[in-house]
């Protein structure tokens, strides 16, 4: 309240100006900022007026539907279910232009400045409306040249946005899956089998040999193509780099021991460097276990 916030000494003063003017009935909810010592008309007349202070609502990049809701809803009046069911409004997601299996995906990860009592689809709509702006200066010529529809752009772009934090990558590990595509090779892309990890048990965790055969419609492993949807939001660098996706000859890639990626023509040398990764991986293993000793 606002005598509980010291914004005013006496509550029945307060009462006692508003009654008076007549504006009791005037009252505004919402998120105000005052500063002390503002006298009862003042404060009165700024919630009468409905002159709120906006809130910031921040938008995480490489997220998954419910952490972007509960991000979302942290500084809201609405709660994380009612920006996840404006994710799932189908009405809503066709008047986007899009459908609610990409819907999230378009959440473009930044700080908004929203007025406090805003609803769940109104801060859906404003946050497309700046990434449909967004890629259509920085992207859709780009995207153009490799064939890719946004929707496609946007699906491979949450792959990348998983696969390497290396932002100098980006856009070659947007051309190796393309040259896959292209050559109608399976994606073989490990960040679409978390997303089924996630889905079926909840939680990311590391891959081991097994998973890679589960029957997940996101599994690019067993299934052909792009996932029927994208895995997560794209950040801008990663949507930029993938719509700008290098042209070269690689075809594999696996991690290397300095936090980048090595990139490799044919299979031989790819798998010369993949052993190169397990022995780094297997030594560290030691290491920590001499430790723990």
């Amino acid at each position: 309240s606002l005598e509980s916030r010291e914004l005013i000494k006496y509550s029945w003063s307060f009462r006692l100006v508003a009654n008076a003017t007549g504006w009791k009935d005037q009252i505004k909810a919402g998120h105000y900022v005052f500063s002390s010592g503002e006298s009862n008309f003042s404060l009165l007349q700024t919630l009468r007026k409905g002159l709120q202070t906006p809130v910031s609502l921040r938008i995480p990049a490489g997220s998954r539907r419910d952490r972007i809701a509960s991000s979302a809803a942290a500084n809201m009046a609405f709660e994380a279910e009612d920006f996840m069911a404006a994710l799932s409004d189908t009405a809503l997601a066709t008047s986007l232009g899009t459908d609610t299996l990409h819907l999230f995906s378009y959440m473009l990860p930044d700080t908004y400045r929203f007025y406090w009592l805003t609803d769940a689809t109104d801060v859906v709509r404003r946050i497309k409306r700046e990434f449909d702006e967004f890629y259509e200066k920085e992207a859709t010529s780009k995207a153009s040249i490799h064939g890719l529809s946004r929707d496609e752009v946007v699906s491979l772009a949450a792959i990348v946005e998983w696969e390497t934090r290396v932002n100098e990558e980006k856009s070659r590990v947007a051309g190796v899956y393309l040259n896959r595509l292209r050559r109608r090779w399976p994606l073989q892309a490990d960040p679409t089998v978390q997303y089924a990890l996630i889905e079926l048990e909840g939680g990311r965790r590391r891959l081991f040999f097994r998973d890679y055969k589960i029957d997940h419609p996101y599994n690019t492993y067993l299934y052909q193509g792009l996932p029927p949807g994208p895995i997560t939001n794209p950040s801008r660098s990663s949507l930029i780099k993938t719509a700008q996706a290098e042209e070269h000859d690689y075809m594999f890639f696996v991690a290397s021991p300095d936090g980048g990626h090595s990139f490799n023509v044919d299979l031989r040398s790819h798998n010369r460097d993949a052993n190169i990764l397990r022995r780094y991986l297997a030594q560290r293993r030691r290491e920590r276990a001499n430790a723990e000793d």
